[in-house]
């Protein structure tokens, strides 16, 4: 996933070759590409072929062996019980899982490489077919009486184990729809929402923004909004609005087709609210994230507003541009972070809280897991893959030198670390909802930068590091809010009709100047920058994820500070849960509560403690 809070940055250059060039100089070192082997040597290679015919043909033995017997299946245990017909279920995700990632994780290598298209868009299609011969399991399954399954769920060994996996199923019964309308709306997702997900991804990695007479991807564009230099920043915010607005009709078509999309299919399965199938995955109650959007939206004039009104100051100007949002303060060096560098600040914060943490990451180095460097095609952002547990997860970032790219290290290493953890539940229950998915990041994140601020004694160099986590943090929780309430209104417009470019520019500026406040101008050209978000196309409403996850780790930090006993030990417990418990359970053993509307300002009074030691040091 992509970190929101870290737009990634490079050493200053004009162009793309020089991006290139820095990134192979030995200033940052030699940036280590993931091996792919682990999961198959090619995608031409035997083993490939014979893990997809394998799976083909494990399916079609699957639905021989198990359709229509299911409720026959929870009267009885062992080899004919309920619990082994999950375990054989659970088989199939992780080999069709296995080949999925590794498609996807060469797709993403290079987006732009016809082969890999080809490749990732066939596979994909296999996969859609084979998954139709697995679709009856959950929704027979769901069809069992309740007392049947309660039963089962005491007499069945292996269905015990399975038991927080088929709960959580359950909660999706009243939202299913009949066996045949689940088959259409699964094959054509291929044709549907996969297709403009598709082509978003590969009209976003083809884009060119030029930059004093010299072409660069989105990425070096990006970072160029980091750079010291004014015009610099302005120079790369008008190549992004020039570009963003000629490409403005195909993003258009793309969002009101999956906000159309994903209208029809709320509205055949029942979902009463727009986000509700996403609260849903996500096994959050609605009023909790109505708490949370509402607590941060309130804290807009104390955190935002006064943050940049502080910078507008420092920086010498009335206003800030909107290119000016994350530029570096005076006091910010400019110096590129050498990966090894990078490396050994994330390892030693994560070993300064528990060695077992700094371990499983010291296996992302070692084990050739992370892919570093920036390159034509490549998929822009940062994520953390968990492939599958029978594998290990892999890490994207494009790194190029800048402190937020340390920061943006730490935060997928953190969801790598989860992710290791988490596997020990196996394929269904090691994915974590997002409610919890951003807790090891942010927590990481919270580690890497408290351990470079406790030996910074430099009032300067301090400052510029607190400017630059409180900026982060508004990033993580303010704008993805901001995001979250950007994705409501354009949903909700979109339901009376498709909605032009101008109509949704307007909507993005009305919240982003709402969240902003009055300290950052909102000039021409701002209005095309929803377009690149790939959370709003690949993920609707995904974002409120990172604020939960930003306060919730806020809360679960200064729990941490005070040197509560045991509270690695709770940590990791929390972790290696995975998704196999609800949200409420893992944080009651830290005497967190999500559910109470203060839990939440606990968490935004950290950001605003922040912005008071800012405030403290520019005044001394």
């Amino acid at each position: 996933m992509t970190h929101p809070s870290a737009t990634p940055s490079s050493p200053r250059r004009p162009a793309f070759a020089a991006t290139a060039e820095a990134a192979a100089h030995s200033s940052l070192g030699d940036l280590p590409e993931w091996r792919l082997e682990d999961l198959y040597p090619a995608p031409d290679s035997p083993a490939f072929k014979q893990d997809l015919a394998k799976a083909e043909a494990d399916c079609l033995a699957f639905e021989a062996r198990w359709k229509g017997k299911l409720a026959e299946a929870a009267t009885k245990t062992g080899k004919e019980g309920l619990g082994a017909a999950v375990a054989a279920y659970e088989a199939l995700e992780d080999l069709m899982g296995r080949i999925g990632s590794y498609a996807g994780l060469t797709y993403f290598s290079d987006t732009t490489k016809p082969a890999n298209g080809k490749f990732y868009g066939d596979v994909q299609s296999k996969l859609t077919d084979l998954s139709s011969h697995l679709l009856f399991f959950a929704l027979e399954l769901n069809r069992i009486e309740d007392e049947v399954v309660e039963r089962a769920l005491v007499a069945d060994d292996l269905a015990i184990h399975y038991k927080p996996w088929i709960l959580d199923l359950r909660k999706d019964k009243p939202y299913q729809l009949d066996d045949r309308l689940e088959q259409l709306f699964l094959e054509k997702s291929m044709t549907g929402a996969g297709a403009f997900n598709r082509l978003f991804d590969e009209t976003m990695a083809s884009l060119r923004f030029t930059i004093d007479g010299e072409e660069v991807p989105l990425e070096v564009a990006l970072s160029q909004l980091q750079e010291p230099d004014p015009e610099t920043r302005r120079k790369a915010a008008e190549a992004l609005s020039a570009t963003f607005k000629a490409h403005i009709r195909t993003f258009t078509l793309i969002t009101n087709t999956l906000a159309k999309d994903k209208e029809i299919s709320d509205r055949w399965r029942g979902f009463t609210d727009i986000a509700d199938s996403r609260h849903l995955a996500n096994r959050v109650e609605r009023e909790v994230v109505d708490a949370l959007a509402a607590a941060v939206k309130a804290a807009y004039p104390r955190l935002s507003h006064r943050y940049y009104a502080m910078k507008a100051k420092w920086l010498g100007m009335e206003q800030l541009n909107f290119w000016d949002r994350n530029a570096p303060l005076p006091e910010t060096t400019n110096r590129a972070i050498p990966w090894d560098e990078a490396k050994s600040t994330v390892l030693e914060a994560y070993r300064g809280f528990d060695p077992e943490m700094a371990a499983i990451a010291g296996r992302f180095f070692d084990g050739g897991w992370i892919d570093a460097p920036v390159r034509p095609g490549k998929a822009p952002g940062a994520f953390a893959h968990p492939t599958v547990p029978s594998a290990h997860p892999y890490v994207l970032v494009n790194y190029m030198g800048k402190p937020r790219d340390v920061m943006t290290l730490a935060h997928e290493l953190g969801h790598g670390v989860h992710q290791v953890l988490a596997g020990a539940q196996g394929a269904l229950m090691a994915s974590t909802p997002l409610t919890l998915a951003e807790t090891a990041s942010v927590f990481g994140e919270m580690l890497t930068f408290r351990a470079l601020l406790s030996r910074t004694t430099d009032r300067r160099e301090r400052k510029a590091m607190l400017a630059q986590k409180v900026e982060d943090m508004i990033n993580t929780v303010v704008r993805q809010i901001a995001f979250y309430d950007f994705e409501r209104r354009l949903h909700t417009a979109r339901k009376d009709g498709e909605l032009t470019a101008d109509d949704i520019g307007a909507l993005w500026l009305a919240v982003q100047t709402e969240s902003l406040g009055s300290a950052v101008k909102i000039s021409e050209g701002y209005e095309t920058y929803w377009s690149y978000i790939p959370h709003f196309i690949h993920s609707p409403f995904y974002v409120y994820a990172y604020a939960f996850g930003d306060c919730l780790v806020n809360s679960l930090y200064a729990v941490y500070e005070k040197a509560e006993p045991g509270f690695q030990q709770k940590y990791f417990a929390l972790l290696k849960a995975g998704g196999s418990q609800h949200h409420s359970t893992l944080l009651a053993p830290f005497g967190l509560d999500a559910t109470d509307p203060a839990f939440w300002d606990k968490g935004l009074s950290m950001i605003e403690g922040l912005i008071d030691e800012l405030e403290a040091l520019d005044g001394a």
